[in-house]
């Protein structure tokens, strides 16, 4: 795996996606079933696609040190749960970046391991379901959209395989969570999808004035009426 030099404009990147996740993180989106204080935040929309700019392994990194900042910015105490909540992003940005399909065949599978084995997990063994999305799109690379459900749903499959160890919840909890996580994460990936368009098309008319070498531009995400035809005639 190749590691990307770092620049002053991969620095200044990195300064500025981390600006967004404080203020994004510090706007709720739906409450955490299941934990007090906990929220799904602005983050969950656009957390992912660090990966695709930065590539796996800079791109992970810059959404830890976000989330890390953000955390004690936030002032959150130091526990389990806590330490646990980082992890989920850092699999959906890497889920974003990675070509891999026998990772996005694996880590879901391992998530659907340790949440059927639990005793409630066992009961509502269904809901895992969910994370056969990741694996099923990971075929369908040139669909953003569905790389973006994919990538929400690995955030999904890892924070619920930790969820259902941690916190107590009945299996009636799980049932109930079946049609708001399917809503929940149909909105993040559409707003991952909306995210990743804009910071593209962004990109590429900076890349004008100020190369960005560093960085990937998937040229057929940058907004154009090229762009607006291809998803209209074809696929999102």
């Amino acid at each position: 795996m190749n590691i990307p030099k770092i620049t002053a404009k991969n620095v200044l990147f990195f300064i500025i996606f981390t600006a967004l996740v404080l203020i994004g993180s510090q706007i709720n989106f739906s409450r955490v079933t299941g934990a007090e204080n906990q929220y799904f935040t602005l983050f969950q929309f656009f957390g992912p696609i660090a990966g695709g700019f930065l590539g796996s392994i800079i791109g992970v990194a810059s959404v830890l040190f976000a989330e890390i900042l953000n955390f004690f910015y936030v002032g959150n105490p130091l526990t389990l749960l806590g330490a646990a909540r980082l992890l989920p992003m850092l699999f959906a940005a890497y889920y974003f970046a990675s070509k891999s399909k026998r990772f996005s065949t694996v880590i879901p599978l391992v998530c659907m391991a340790a949440f059927i084995i639990h005793p409630i997990g066992r009961q509502v063994w269904y809901y895992s379901l969910f994370w056969l999305v990741p694996i099923a799109a990971k075929f369908f690379p040139e669909r953003l959209f569905l790389r973006s459900l994919g990538s929400t749903f690995t955030a999904h499959a890892i924070g619920s395989a930790i969820w259902i160890w941690l916190i107590p919840m009945p299996a009636v909890a799980w049932i109930a969570l079946i049609p708001v996580t399917f809503v929940e994460r149909t909105l993040f990936a559409a707003g991952i999808s909306i995210s990743f368009v804009v910071f593209n098309t962004v990109l590429d008319k900076l890349e004008a004035v100020v190369p960005t070498d560093f960085i990937t531009i998937e040229k057929q995400y940058v907004l154009s009426k090229e762009f607006l035809k291809a998803r209209i005639l074809s696929r999102f």
